[in-house]
């Protein structure tokens, strides 16, 4: 391998690079996919993802929408129907809920209500999760809300490498997509190859191999997961992190494997405790892999709350590695408790 091959295979690029470099390719790839959202133009995103492929592709293919969230769904979801891949942006998920007919009435169901006949070559692009101090309408976190969709799959991409590749596939999918991208990764840097790839929808991975606990985590938790499991690591604990990369379809089977080495399953989420997808993982292991388990299953989650304005009370909301690590303790000792003669 030459130096500059060798140099291209370990470039490092930022999570917001990785996501235009998809879009770019598969531009290239196919002259019909659009890209619509708001300020995704000349601006070049709210936070900078499309800065440049305007320039690049006119004004025909990247569509500056006025600012309604209901007429660029609308908009993205007819193209799609008439056979034409489109990829639309929300600036901010929060906003979702004024597309929310289009979303799940109308996109999630047409293959189903058409016999097959009829597809929706659909990605949107969900940004999401808390930026730091965004507030209450600015910082939520609603992917279970789409997951409990039958006809919608959803995608949560934490690394740039994973965020290139799934989106690429995202693209290629016959049918709907939420791509969540959450807003503290857009500046984080990792390894990204050179090559055109794809990451299948449904195929989670270990990020960090681990012995003791299996702790499952995705978007902005990951990093905060795998400082938990350095930490947890100068203790003596074996952590291993894995990352589903896809809540719809879901990888049991990866899940499976985990828990076949640790036996022990923690799961951290930015979103609230109440009903968030935390709770849908840990019914999977319950019902379908108990037989693993040598403790109860723990959710470490954002509190039952809007999510304050205030730094301080906003990282009160959200687990932090201290707190992921703490729950990862509990687990152990219950299990350890509950053994013969523990």
């Amino acid at each position: 391998m030459t130096a500059t091959s060798r140099a291209e295979k370990e470039r490092r690029l930022t999570y917001a690079q990785a996501i235009r470099e998809a879009l770019a390719e598969e531009m290239e790839r196919d002259p019909s996919l659009l890209l619509l959202g708001e300020d995704i133009g000349e601006p070049g995103g709210v936070f900078g993802v499309t800065q440049g492929l305007l320039q690049r592709f006119g004004e025909e293919r990247v569509l500056d929408t006025p600012i309604s969230e209901e007429a660029v769904i609308g908009a993205a979801l007819g193209a799609a129907l008439l056979g034409v891949p489109t990829v639309a942006e929300i600036m901010f998920s929060d906003f979702a809920t004024l597309a929310m007919d289009q979303i799940v009435n109308q996109a999630a169901k047409f293959r189903y209500m058409t016999g097959g006949r009829t597809s929706a070559p659909l990605v949107i692009r969900m940004v999401t999760g808390t930026a730091g101090a965004t507030a209450a309408q600015h910082s939520q976190s609603l992917e279970a809300w789409f997951t409990a969709t039958p006809g919608l799959k959803v995608v949560t991409a934490s690394t740039p490498a994973d965020a290139k590749g799934l989106l690429k596939s995202a693209i290629r999918d016959p049918d709907p997509v939420l791509f969540f991208e959450h807003k503290l990764l857009y500046n984080s840097r990792g390894a990204v190859p050179a090559d055109d790839y794809c990451i299948p929808l449904g195929e989670g991975r270990v990020a960090r191999e681990g012995s003791d606990v299996t702790l499952v985590a995705y978007l902005y938790m990951l990093p905060r997961a795998l400082k938990a499991a350095e930490m947890l690591a100068r203790e003596g604990i074996s952590v291993e992190v894995w990352d589903p990369r896809t809540l719809v379809p879901f990888d049991r089977d990866g899940l499976r494997r985990s828990l076949e080495k640790t036996g022990r399953l923690v799961i951290a989420q930015e979103a609230p405790r109440r009903n968030g997808f935390c709770a849908e993982i840990a019914a999977i292991a319950a019902e379908e892999f108990f037989p693993l388990l040598k403790a109860p299953i723990k959710r470490v989650c954002g509190t039952n709350t809007p999510m304050p304005y205030a730094p301080e009370l906003e990282q009160f909301v959200i687990p932090d590695e201290e707190r992921i690590a703490a729950g990862v303790r509990e687990v152990l000792y219950n299990a350890v408790r509950a053994a013969p003669g523990g």
